[in-house]
């Protein structure tokens, strides 16, 4: 609710200049453009190295440097867009089931739970769905890490700038067409990876980082083509069949150099299936629904910053909400003493007012509403039952509580070791994978596990890494069983 509070702000205050920025590694791009007469007008750009890492370094001097930047480059716009670097983006891909539209964020949360590596509640997540040509629908899920996008606004706020929007440049540059438009697999050379996005239906149906794809060569860059050809390839196998049959068109970004080494490599290995490849080194004449200028230099940054000055919305939005002085004020005082004092003054009102008739009166009203709603009460458990057939992990029995609630107590309270996966097969086998900072770790949480009583057969079978090192064991639970040492 937030987010859209936001949006309207936005909507209302009609920005005719922006600021777009586009960070990608250490290197920050910036365009200020102005709007005027349905066309489009740079009047700053600028490409620097920041010394600073952006997401570890303290976010106040980090402002003050991306400040300076500003100020040598004569930049005095305060609105900016932010392009975010694609190696921060987590992706998932779940098909959307026959649901109603109200049912379907519910969904899309389960599948971010079950889908992402981490949790999910760590993460602003992003969703755009897709349609095949049979009616299927598919989402792709994309989540950023909150810890990140706060340093990233703490920055930019501590540069006295007013971040509007952040995004993936990626979706700016190749906007998901229509549905009945065909698919593309666009490739942006970056500062050190290649991002790759396949649009489709409608949607974004792929999303991902080529990492190692570029090395530093004698201080020069070495774009390795055959990996990012076979990476493409890769992925499109992964589509769903009506998904990947619909993309024709390969459109690769970047400079000129690089892009044409690709573009071959890409022309040799895809030739077989079809596909177009396209060097873009220019902006329509109509690319924004605005005049764009034919010299500008095709860039994410301004690409994010003509998308949001011509009207049109992120795909993917990750502007973390902002909380006003009055829901601060609100949160501050409606805790502690004054709410308990306010709801036991509230309790005795009642009961005094007239609990007896109140009560009468709901228990009537009530009736009423059951005798209205009665014939859907079959429609909504059919949508239950749906909704379970979604969630793999759902146990009703007490037994599997019991086990899980057992596993639980076991590991430590201060994240040392966590559990990523637990499978329980005949509701007796158990099989836990996680990661541990220590090995010390491991062994006294297996410790604790063996010592809680109803554990036979317990053993570590896999160990990997050094820190954090991935472990995996299993052991078999009897209800009243004793345990073995």
């Amino acid at each position: 609710m937030s987010n859209l509070l936001n949006i309207g702000l936005l909507k209302r205050q009609r920005l005719t200049s922006l600021l777009g920025l586009a960070l990608d590694g250490s290197r920050l791009d910036g365009v200020v453009l102005r709007r005027n007469n349905g066309s489009l007008q740079v009047q700053q750009s600028f490409s620097v190295s920041l010394s600073l890492d952006p997401l570890t370094a303290d976010a106040e001097l980090v402002g003050r440097e991306i400040r300076n930047h500003l100020d040598a480059a004569g930049v005095r716009e305060r609105h900016c867009v932010l392009g975010l670097p694609l190696k921060l983006a987590l992706a998932t891909h779940a098909e959307l089931p026959d649901l109603p539209e109200a049912d379907v964020a519910s969904f899309l949360q389960i599948e971010a739970e079950r889908g992402f590596p981490c949790d999910a509640a760590t993460l602003l997540v992003a969703s755009s769905s897709c349609r095949t040509p049979s009616g299927k629908q598919h989402a792709m899920l994309v989540g950023i890490p909150r810890n990140h996008l706060v340093v990233l606004d703490s920055a930019l706020r501590a540069a006295r700038l007013k971040p509007v929007s952040f995004s993936l440049g990626i979706v700016a540059l190749q906007p998901a067409g229509p549905e009945a438009s065909g698919g593309v697999l666009a490739l942006t050379i970056g500062e050190s990876h290649v991002g790759l996005q396949v649009t489709s239906g409608g949607g974004v149906a792929a999303l991902r980082t080529l990492e190692g794809a570029l090395e530093m060569e004698g201080g020069r860059r070495l774009l390795h083509a055959d990996l990012v050809a076979r990476e493409s390839r890769i992925t499109l196998g992964q589509l769903p069949a009506e998904l990947r049959e619909s993309v024709r068109r390969i459109r690769i970004f970047g400079p000129p150099d690089l892009s044409q080494q690709l573009a071959d490599e890409m022309e040799l290995r895809l030739e077989p299936m079809g596909l177009k490849v396209e060097l873009v080194s220019r902006y329509a004449d109509n690319e924004f629904s605005l005049r764009c200028p034919a010299d500008a230099a095709v860039s994410p940054a301004l690409s994010l910053a003509a998308e949001r000055l011509a009207g049109r919305e992120a795909l993917f939005e990750f502007l973390l909400p902002r909380v006003t002085a009055w829901q601060q004020v609100t949160a501050r005082y409606s805790s502690g003493k004054l709410r308990t004092a306010g709801a036991v003054a509230a309790v005795v009102f009642l009961l005094v007012a007239g609990l007896f008739l109140i009560q009468q009166w709901q228990l009537m009203r009530l009736q009423s509403q059951w005798a209205a709603i009665a014939p859907r009460v079959k429609e909504l458990e059919k949508i239950t039952q749906d909704i379970h057939q979604f969630r793999p992990w759902f146990d009703d029995s007490v037994r599997v509580l019991s086990i899980l609630r057992q596993l639980t107590q076991a590991f430590p309270e201060d994240g040392v070791v966590s559990a990523k996966t637990v499978e329980i097969r005949d509701l007796s086998a158990v099989t836990c994978t996680g990661v541990t900072r220590d090995n010390q770790s491991l062994i006294k949480t297996v410790e604790r596990l063996r010592a809680s009583g109803g554990i036979a057969d317990l053993r570590v079978s896999t160990i990997r890494g050094k820190s954090p090192m991935q472990f995996t064991f299993d052991y078999h639970w009897s209800e009243g069983g004793k345990s073995e040492n």
